[in-house]
């Protein structure tokens, strides 16, 4: 007798798709206003537009080197010695990917074996807990506490063994919008020196803050040689959808992701990665710039969520906010995202897509603030119905 075989991987099994663009989909289809998915509704700089057509004009439209182009990666070089003192090689310590969301999978699948184990702080970007299946990986997940979203000392200590390979750390951090401290980031450098632990890290949102300072944990003593620093020019210039990530790391684990990397996308579109050199031109005055502007945006957001009775976080970085469900009936994240959506016309993540057991995010839902005033206003405007709509559906 034949036996029916399994005709998709294991690893598929224990992971959906992406809530985050699902609820964008489900936002189109109720012509909601989307405060799920973190794009932004205003143009990107005029100036990083116009480089892409001169490069696209230019003829620049055939495959850069795999690992990216010299005018990106000399320019990647200087900004990271510029903005933090960082000492970046660009032949051997770069890579730009298609985006941060390859990097991540690029990085875990070139450092990663079946059986290792990669620490998570959650709530976390929903990205991370696949990567690491998908590189065989076993995620360990340590949690960030509200309301401050720190995690405890000893409580991570206790979840590097000598199956760890890596930690993934996110500052500013999605969804919370923590800016982890220079203390807690020691915390984290003082046990990768003593597990011999590589440190991976998300800094997309490295801009885009209104509290404390970015630090990138590879200037930390002796975390150089054991940091991977992802980051992006999607959320920093507005340019979602061009996907165009980089990578630094030591020259050893460079080459195993630039290996990956090849195989994975071969490499991120030519012309915009011409165009992200020189939007980098732009430096330090234009990133101030960027965070004083949402900083209104947030500081607009957060009172409205507070008047609708969701009792919002009040980020230090990123553009996310989590609220709290709980006071209007609701015992299901996911069925309070998809009633508000089709019946207040905003949508927003649900919570539990952040965590490691649904249970624990049952009574979140997110949203961005990355939008122009106006749409915040007509974002606040429905969500000041919920509370009314919200008793009646329970009286109803």
């Amino acid at each position: 007798m034949r036996v029916a075989r399994q005709r998709v991987a294991r690893r598929t099994v224990g992971f959906t798709e992406s809530v985050i663009r699902e609820m964008t989909r489900l936002c189109a289809i109720h012509g909601g206003i989307n405060l799920a998915q973190g794009f932004p509704n205003f143009p990107a700089p005029a100036v990083v537009k116009e480089a892409a057509k001169r490069a696209i004009d230019a003829d620049i439209n055939q495959y850069a080197i795999t690992w990216g182009s010299k005018t990106l990666r000399d320019a990647l070089a200087r900004t990271y010695r510029e903005l933090y003192g960082m000492q970046v090689e660009p032949e051997t310590m770069l890579t730009v990917t298609c985006g941060s969301t390859e990097a991540m999978i690029s990085t875990l699948l070139a450092i990663c074996d079946p059986g290792d184990e990669v620490i998570v702080l959650e709530p976390f970007y929903e990205n991370y807990g696949p990567d690491a299946a998908i590189s065989g990986a076993t995620p360990v997940f340590v949690p960030l506490r509200p309301p401050s979203f720190e995690f405890d000392p000893d409580e991570l200590a206790k979840a590097f063994t000598p199956r760890t390979k890596a930690i993934i750390v996110n500052t500013p951090n999605n969804p919370t919008g923590r800016v982890f401290t220079r203390a807690e980031l020691e915390t984290i450098a003082r046990l990768c020196r003593e597990h011999d632990v590589i440190a991976v890290t998300d800094e997309i949102y490295e801009h885009i803050r209104y509290e404390g300072e970015h630090i990138p944990i590879a200037t930390l003593d002796g975390m150089a040689e054991r940091t991977v620093t992802i980051s992006g020019a999607s959320k920093t210039f507005s340019v979602t959808g061009w996907r165009v990530g980089w990578i630094v790391a030591p020259p050893e684990l460079t080459g195993a992701i630039r290996k990956v990397h090849d195989f994975v996308t071969v490499g991120a579109p030519a012309p915009l990665q011409e165009a992200v050199a020189a939007a980098l031109e732009l430096g330090r005055p234009y990133y101030d710039r960027l965070s004083s502007e949402y900083r209104v945006r947030r500081d607009h957001l957060v009172p409205v969520l507070e008047a609708a009775g969701l009792s919002p976080n009040t980020p230090q970085g990123a553009y996310y906010v989590l609220c709290d469900i709980r006071p209007f009936g609701f015992e299901d994240d996911v069925a309070f995202a998809n009633w508000l959506v089709r019946e207040v016309g905003v949508a927003g993540v649900p919570g539990s897509s952040f965590f490691s057991r649904r249970e624990l995010g049952r009574h979140l839902i997110r949203f961005t603030f990355c939008k122009t005033p106006d749409v915040l206003d007509e974002a606040g405007a429905r969500l000041a119905r919920v509370r009314d709509l919200a008793r009646s559906r329970s009286n109803g």
